[in-house]
């Protein structure tokens, strides 16, 4: 399984220079790769090899006055940008035909250098390294301070420099675990538990645990409507706009990253506790259309189920989704009788059949485990969904030799 860990960097002036570089460098060869192809669909011939490409984009270009500045980075940064734009035509065209779950992609378009997010990517063959002193040296960059929070598991397989909206820049290493080393890492239970996702509490355990929603957006609210009306008064193009956009950024920035802390303190305790989690598949897209969208979106359901199953992947355990029709609200837990769809405002309710006073949001967590059958055995459907894809669709390469730091 790959992963990806990623580590706070605090280049220097000069260093963030070259990053703007390379950043500027990378974007240039995507574009005209993109640019190289619609030319030649215009034309009506074949698409350009990738061996041409780069062949034609970056060594030849490198000799030319108009691109001489491409030497001024680093290789592989650009042999990755066309990676980039091969892959997005494939992702593009296996959509077209069906190939491609989930949404469909659409064309590669171009990029801009005011775009709110930077990347730029170095493999092994770049000969990055991590010094002695815990920075990360980069070809025609120099060595990085970096803000190691925790220890490597594994050799990287590859870095990404990553600059934010919020002016932030980050080093994401690609790692391979171990699947073996890490089912040893969390302890044997047997306990197994339904959760029923809301938003009146952000989770109820059907053990009768109840998790209260933090509610990240609307605590940050006021904060954000003052910095916004602060940007919207400022002049296009000029400094202090740039410096209202950057506060803007960091405030949302402080609220994304305190939503991701949340779905992880709380994904890892339920793996760790847990042999078997059952969870309902929810329609967040639906959900989103409607006036509940903001709400929902603070809550971050998606995300938090997708660290569930990659998590239960990892360390071995079992995560059962249910479908998002069975009536877990509807059905009473003590005798299984469907005792018909309740309005959202009723927060208990008494089964007509057994007499069984319920919570509504407990009862439904019971029945999800229920009808995940994890009510009696942990045995229940391991999800397997393959590989679980670094975050970000970074990629990595194989083949690197020296050792990591640890933190």
């Amino acid at each position: 399984m790959q992963l990806r860990y990623a580590f706070r960097l605090y280049p220097d002036s000069g260093q963030r220079t070259a990053l703007a570089k390379a950043f500027g460098c990378a974007r240039v060869v995507f574009n005209d790769a993109v640019r190289a192809r619609e030319d030649a669909r215009r034309a009506g011939g074949a698409f350009p090899a990738a061996g041409a490409l780069s062949r034609k984009l970056i060594t030849e270009a490198k000799q030319t006055d108009a691109r001489s500045w491409l030497g001024e980075v680093s290789a592989v940064v650009l042999q990755q940008s066309l990676r980039d734009a091969e892959t997005a035509y494939k992702n593009y065209f296996a959509s077209l035909k069906g190939e491609r779950k989930g949404a469909k992609s659409g064309a590669p378009r171009f990029k801009s250098r005011k775009d709110a997010r930077q990347s730029i990517r170095f493999t092994a063959n770049a000969r990055w390294s991590v010094t002695a002193s815990g920075r990360l040296n980069l070809p025609k960059v120099g060595a990085v301070k970096v803000k190691w929070s925790r220890t490597l598991p594994a050799t990287p397989t590859s870095v990404t420099v990553i600059k934010d909206a919020a002016g932030r820049y980050f080093a994401s290493f690609v790692i391979d675990t171990d699947p073996a080393a890490d089912a040893t890492r969390m302890p044997d239970t047997d306990q197994t538990v339904g959760i029923d996702l809301g938003l009146t509490h952000f989770a109820v355990l059907s053990d009768g645990t109840t998790i209260d929603s933090p509610r990240f957006l609307r605590r940050a609210e006021k904060k954000l409507k003052k910095a916004q009306r602060e940007l919207s008064r400022k002049q296009k193009g000029s400094k202090n706009r740039e410096k209202a956009r950057l506060k803007v950024a960091r405030a949302h920035a402080q609220v994304t990253d305190a939503r991701r802390e949340f779905h992880h303190q709380l994904s890892t305790k339920l793996i760790r506790d847990n042999q078997a989690i059952g969870v309902e598949d929810l329609a967040v897209k639906a959900l989103a259309r409607t006036r509940l969208a903001k709400i929902v979106h603070d809550a971050g359901w998606a995300q938090f189920v997708h660290m569930l199953e990659y998590k239960a992947v990892r360390y071995g355990r079992y995560l059962v989704k249910i479908g998002r029709f069975e009536p877990t609200s509807q059905t009473c837990s003590a005798c299984g009788v469907k005792d018909g769809p309740k309005p959202l405002h009723i927060r208990q309710w008494t089964c007509a059949a057994c007499g069984a006073v319920h919570d509504r949001d407990h009862n439904a967590a019971k029945n999800v485990k229920t009808a995940a059958g994890l009510a009696v055995t942990a045995c229940g459907a391991q999800v397997r969904p393959g590989l679980v894809p670094a975050q970000r669709d970074e990629a990595g390469s194989h083949g690197f030799s020296p050792e990591p730091r640890a933190a």
